[in-house]
């Protein structure tokens, strides 16, 4: 039996916009690289919104972002105040690619796991499901990483999935906040080496493996961060530019 190739896309980006309206954005280029890294010629995509509170509007923007195109078949799993599908593993086993949006993470590790969708996740990983997401929706797949879960005050989540084994920075240069407590957090030894991602940029693992960072702007970057005998040591990667 062949073992399918395992792939997670983390990222700050997959949107462009909006456009018309607050919730009118559209696919951008790392989501487009996420379906297509699933091979499939109509692929299934569902959406999670946990980190958001299964906000209507967000899950709207996902179906509204599809309307117009029939070469992705569009479904989403919300959680609250119940779930919306009569067994969520089953439709999350159906799918090619699961796309999580942000909002906070700690919210949605405790409501996953509530669930079991911690160990769905898995599940579909192995089974080779693209899982992917932006933000909250990067992070969950790390050790852990920083968030804003608890308040404007930036703190530490260490009880991500791990199904890579690095710890996960997000909006490394437009919160400039981001930054100097993932240094601090990886040399105190709260959280492991990892990868940080400027916006619009994305981190390609397969398997446990690093790939490749990706990117949907110029002038962004990844980054390697990790504790070393004199302190931290931040080393930048630069992105393959994606196509729009």
């Amino acid at each position: 039996m062949v073992t399918p190739e395992r792939h997670i896309l983390a990222t700050s980006g997959g949107w462009t916009g909006p456009s018309t309206g607050p919730y009118r954005a559209r696919p951008g280029p790392l989501l487009t690289y996420g379906l297509e890294l699933t091979g499939k010629q109509r692929p299934k995509l569902c959406f999670l919104t946990t980190a958001g509170g299964d906000n209507n509007a967000e899950i709207a923007m996902g179906y509204n972002a599809f309307a117009s195109r029939d070469d992705v078949a569009v479904s989403h799993l919300e959680l609250f105040v119940m779930p919306n599908v009569h067994d969520p593993r089953e439709h999350l086993l159906s799918q090619d690619m699961i796309w999580v949006g942000g909002g906070s993470v700690a919210n949605l590790l405790a409501v996953w796991r509530a669930h079991g969708l911690d160990t769905i996740m898995r599940e579909a990983w192995e089974a080779g499901i693209v899982l992917a997401g932006v933000s909250a929706g990067s992070i969950c797949w790390h050790v852990g990483g920083t968030t804003d879960s608890f308040g404007l005050d930036l703190r530490a989540v260490t009880d991500g999935l791990a199904l890579v084994p690095y710890s996960n920075g997000v909006h490394y240069d437009s919160e400039e906040r981001r930054r100097p407590l993932f240094h601090r957090l990886i040399g105190d030894g709260t959280l492991p080496a990892g990868f940080a991602t400027d916006d619009g940029v994305g981190l390609h693992y397969v398997g446990t493996d690093f790939r490749e960072a990706l990117s949907e702007r110029k002038n962004a970057a990844a980054y390697w961060v990790e504790r070393t005998a004199d302190g931290v040591d931040e080393s930048e990667i630069s992105p393959r530019l994606l196509p729009e």
